[in-house]
C-alpha cells in the first residue's frame, strides 16, 4: 500500500471514520495503486479477463474522474473503485449483458459522442487489511457522491456476490433469494447494496468470460487438471470447465445487476 502524499479534504463515513478521497483525475500518479489493489483483492484468474486487458488503460485515460480511492489519515490507501459512464435506456433489456459488455459500451458511447446518463461500477476493491471495518458502505456512498457531482441520476453495478464462491454449485437465480436469520439478503455484498436503497434488476448469467490454456489455469489456481471436466476453483462463483484435449479452460461468471437511484 502506498501513501498519498497530498491529501484531499477529509470526509466522514460510518462510525465517524475519517478518510480522504482522490480521483485519478486529481492524482494520476496514483494509477499504480489501482493495479496493486486489484492484485491484492481478487483471485489471480480474475486479472486475465480479455476485455479488461484490452480496454482498461482506455477507461483510465478517458474516465479518470470516475476512478477513485480512499485513504486513511496517514495517507495509506484502503480501497479503490473503478466505474464508467454510459447511456442506458432504462429498460431491463437495455442493460448491457454484464461486466464485459458495459466495459466496452462505455468506450463505444464515448467515441460515438453519446451523452451518458448512467454510471456503472466495475469494481470496488478493499485491501484485505481493511475488510470488516465498514469500508464497503463508505465506498458506495463515495461513488454515489461522484455520480451526483456529474449530474447523473442512475448508478448500476454488475455485482459479484462476495460469498457466492463458497457455494459454486448453487445456481445464481437461487442464491440471490437466500436470506439470513434476520430476513435480509444472505450475501453480504448484495445486502450492503440493498441497505443503501438499491434494488436487484436482473441476473447477468454471462457477465464475464475468462479463457486460458490448461497451463494458464494451473498457474492461476495452483491446481492440477489431469483430465477434462468441471472443477471447483477457489474464488470462482461457478465451476471452471477444462478441456484437456483442446488445451483450454473456460470460466463464465454470472453477476447480478443492481440499480441505485441518486
Amino acid at each position: 500500500m502506498t501513501l498519498l502524499s497530498t491529501l484531499s479534504p477529509k470526509h466522514s463515513g460510518d462510525k465517524g471514520m475519517e478518510y480522504n478521497l482522490f480521483t485519478l483525475k486529481e492524482h494520476p500518479e496514483m494509477a499504480s495503486d489501482f493495479d496493486a489493489m486489484n492484485e491484492a483483492g481478487w483471485p489471480t484468474f480474475m486479472l486475465y479477463d480479455e476485455v479488461a486487458i484490452q480496454y482498461y488503460s482506455q477507461v483510465v485515460e478517458i474516465f479518470p474522474q470516475f476512478q477513485f480511492c480512499i485513504a486513511d489519515e496517514s495517507g495509506t490507501v484502503m480501497a479503490c473503485c473503478n466505474s464508467v459512464p454510459f447511456y442506458w435506456d432504462g429498460t431491463e433489456e437495455g442493460l448491457p449483458a454484464g461486466w464485459d459488455h458495459v466495459f466496452i459500451k462505455s468506450i463505444e458511447d464515448y467515441h460515438q459522442g453519446r451523452v451518458p446518463n448512467t454510471v456503472s461500477a466495475l469494481a470496488i476493491v478493499i485491501h484485505p487489511s481493511y475488510r470488516g471495518k465498514g469500508i464497503s458502505g463508505i465506498m458506495l456512498d463515495a461513488l454515489k457522491g461522484i455520480v451526483k457531482s456529474h449530474s447523473i441520476e442512475q448508478l448500476v453495478a454488475p455485482v459479484r456476490p462476495s460469498s457466492k464462491s463458497k457455494y459454486p454449485l448453487i445456481p445464481m437465480d437461487k442464491y440471490v433469494h437466500w436470506q439470513n436469520d434476520k430476513g435480509d439478503s444472505f450475501d453480504p455484498w448484495i445486502r450492503t447494496h440493498l441497505r443503501a436503497g438499491a434494488k436487484i434488476v436482473k441476473l447477468a448469467p454471462e457477465s464475464m468470460k475468462i479463457n486460458g490454456t490448461v497451463a494458464d489455469w494451473e498457474s492461476w489456481t495452483n491446481m492440477k487438471f489431469p483430465e477434462s471436466g468441471t472443477y471447483i476453483v477457489p474464488g470462482a462463483l461457478v465451476p471452471v470447465t477444462i478441456d484437456v484435449e483442446k488445451n483450454e479452460g473456460r470460466y463464465v461468471e454470472p453477476n447480478v445487476w443492481i440499480q441505485h437511484f441518486i
